[in-house]
């Protein structure tokens, strides 16, 4: 058993991904932790995170990961996060604000160093075929090897992206990772709070795009499944490839028109003191045909709308995933 593992209690090598916007809450953080493996939450605002965890808490002993969103976060978020056993940042620059154990993922060998160097117990390297926001711009395996090389050999180490299957957990394992984080494969569990007609989306689809279109106040690359969104503003552009394909190519994020990146920066500024209620508004406002396509995805108590308008996250495993399981069973499968 990898020490940060045993330290933590972990006693299987999957971690189920922070999955933001409520799409990840106390009922599958719970079930996978209960699992073995480690549960993670990912909602927005320090009441949701305390009430979230103290939710998971209830229903399982076993250690919880907190996400955070840097973008968005502000100092409550990570006091709220410090209750839990692990808190994992993402997208932005590496800084310790929590006493227990802190996890950064990156998407560059350049990254995981500057993480390394801040204190981080250890790092996620995200591949390019991960859904959700993408940081790296290579495949998982590929990052992990070069990240790998550029650390401590004993230093803690997960992988992302490419995780749906337990051969893809062993290949993770095998090539030096602690762990295995897996996101779509979790994202299509029961315990999802992910909207009804998302996971049937999900489930029906064989390809994704990598793009910024949904961008207002979080101007990032993300991988989608299509939706009436992406036909309207990204129709007329070639879909982003499988890892399969060329190296260069595999690299290319479809734009959004300019008009529509140019509100998404000016949002980006303020994306954290956005009060609620206008996120809110925002949301239930959003059309395929809006010029603002926020980064929320369609959860089960959200709008409907958002699975025509909104991010259909999903990694590009989702084109080997056939169906809607329970996240116990996931676990168990995946650690084989």
């Amino acid at each position: 058993m990898p020490p940060l593992l045993e330290r933590l209690g972990v006693e299987l090598p999957v971690v189920q991904a922070g999955m933001g916007g409520g799409l990840s809450r106390a009922e599958l953080a719970a079930a996978v932790s209960e699992a073995g493996g480690l549960g993670t939450i990912a909602v927005s605002g320090a009441a949701a995170i305390r009430r979230e965890l103290a939710a998971a808490r209830a229903l399982t002993g076993r250690p919880l990961a907190v996400n955070v969103l840097l973008p968005f976060a502000r100092r409550d978020w990570f006091e709220a996060a410090g209750a839990a056993d692990v808190v994992v940042t993402f997208w932005g620059r590496p800084r310790r604000r929590t006493a227990g154990i802190w996890l950064h993922q990156v998407g560059s060998a350049a990254e995981a160093r500057e993480a390394e160097a801040a204190g981080a117990d250890g790092i996620v390297a995200q591949g390019v075929e991960a859904g959700g926001h993408v940081r790296g711009t290579m495949p998982a395996l590929e990052l992990l090897e070069r990240v790998r090389a550029a650390l401590p050999p004993d230093y803690p180490l997960l992988v992302a992206g490419g995780i749906a299957e337990p051969a893809d957990v062993r290949a993770a394992l095998d090539a030096g990772a602690t762990a295995a984080v897996a996101g779509t494969r979790f994202l299509l569990s029961e315990e999802s709070r992910a909207h009804a007609l998302y996971k049937e989306r999900l489930l029906a689809a064989d390809e994704t795009l990598l793009t910024d279109l949904f961008g207002a106040a979080w101007p990032a690359p993300h991988r989608v499944v299509p939706n009436a969104a992406t036909t309207r503003w990204l129709g007329g552009v070639r879909p982003f490839p499988g890892i399969s394909q060329g190296k260069d190519e595999r690299r290319v994020v479809l734009r959004a028109p300019s008009v529509n990146r140019a509100l998404n920066r000016l949002l980006a500024p303020g994306a954290r003191y956005t009060p609620p209620s206008l996120q809110l508004r925002m949301m239930r406002g959003q059309r395929p045909g809006s010029r603002l396509l926020t980064p929320a995805g369609p959860t089960d108590d959200g709008p409907a709308t958002l699975v025509e308008a909104g991010a259909l996250y999903a990694g590009e495993t989702v084109a080997r995933i056939g169906a809607v399981r329970p996240a116990a069973d996931l676990v168990r499968e995946l650690a084989g």
